[in-house]
């Protein structure tokens, strides 16, 4: 069975070569190649010994997920459903700005938190991705939108807030991680890639010691009642746990406050007490705020709040000195926003039991 290069992170790339007889600096020329070059051909490596390029080709390969669809937002959102196997598939979006490319890429098929107000989880969870999986979606939105003027690759900036919650899939989100900080593939900032999660504490703090990058947190309510409702794994990681957690993270973020996302739900979380409540809650953590008016999705029971409530609700956390955003609803004409990402999930029978495991 060939070895997919794009599961190997610099040092298990390394080690990978070593066993065929090969020096460190290969790894690099390789990383480069595949990252920096987006190539795939193992022939067009011209700086790497013909041996060796041969050698690769028998026992190894850079395959990236097949893309099953494309679409394209009025804003010039895009989406791309991918293959990833056993009849499940994947999605991934790129959200153009004047001053930075973001892609949304996803780390699960399926998800198994069953969060109230999100289609993923609706769709119920079938399995982790495959580094290759998950780096891959970045090197095939690359190669598809290309270079600008300058020589760089259009995606500045990485979110993993697409599909499934990194922080259940640990080692293969890290490993991708790295793929993205290396100096000789990506080299992104890591004030550039920013890890959503529902609040994993123990993995929080494993992230902080290991590979700290920029975090956003899924809060979406004031106190422990609503948010064992809205985000059911409140109940093994309540509040005062997930804001220690938090605290702790900043030590060795690499932006000195968390990001707190808030899904705005009419009539349910919106309130001005609500607001002062969060205000009081989050009062010992810097952080900021991003509001996001719900995206529906079919059979929700939910509503988008309207929009004096997001701005008197914004008013509130202002305030109280917290930074507050509203994030500008992108791609919904394609079900590409936040909390619409559906994909193709075929078993759904795993949801207890993924999360049960950590």
């Amino acid at each position: 069975m060939q070895q997919n290069l794009l599961d190997l992170d610099a040092h298990a790339l390394t080690a990978y070569l070593a066993e065929m007889g090969e020096k460190p600096f290969r790894a690099k020329q390789l990383l480069r190649w595949i990252y920096q070059a987006g190539e795939s051909d193992f022939s067009a490596m011209t700086d790497i010994a013909a041996a060796l390029r041969e050698k690769l080709s028998n026992c190894a390969s850079i395959t990236v997920p097949d893309i099953l669809r494309e679409e394209l937002s009025d804003d010039g959102t895009r989406k791309w459903l991918l293959h990833v196997g056993t009849g499940n598939a994947v999605e991934a979006v790129y959200i153009p700005e004047e001053s930075r490319g973001t892609l949304c890429i996803s780390s699960q098929a399926g998800c198994a938190l069953d969060c109230a107000f999100c289609s993923t989880g609706k769709q119920g969870f079938n399995r982790n991705l495959s580094v290759a999986e998950i780096i891959g979606q970045l090197w095939w939105a690359n190669h598809r939108l290309g270079k600008n003027a300058e020589g760089n690759w259009a995606i500045s900036n990485v979110v993993m807030m697409g599909m499934g919650e990194p922080l259940l899939n640990y080692a293969n989100t890290v490993s991708a991680l790295r793929l993205m900080l290396d100096d000789q593939s990506y080299g992104l900032s890591r004030r550039r890639v920013t890890v959503s999660t529902s609040g994993i504490v123990p993995a929080m703090d494993r992230l902080r010691e290991e590979c700290p990058v920029a975090l956003a947190v899924s809060l979406h309510a004031p106190n422990d009642a609503l948010r064992n409702v809205l985000v059911p794994i409140n109940q093994k990681y309540p509040l005062k746990e997930l804001l220690a957690a938090c605290t702790r993270y900043l030590e060795r973020a690499p932006r000195d406050f968390i990001t707190f996302e808030y899904v705005m739900l009419d009539g349910v979380n919106d309130s001005v007490q609500q607001a002062r409540e969060l205000a009081e809650l989050v009062s010992d953590v810097p952080c900021k705020f991003n509001l996001i008016p719900f995206n529906p999705f079919p059979n929700s029971p939910y509503k988008r709040s309207r929009l004096e409530a997001i701005a008197r609700f914004k008013e509130v956390l202002m305030r109280a000195d917290i930074i507050t955003t509203t994030r500008k609803t992108r791609g919904d004409d394609i079900a590409a926003a936040c909390g619409q990402l559906a994909g193709q999930v075929l078993d759904k029978t795993r949801r207890t039991s993924a999360v049960a495991e950590r």
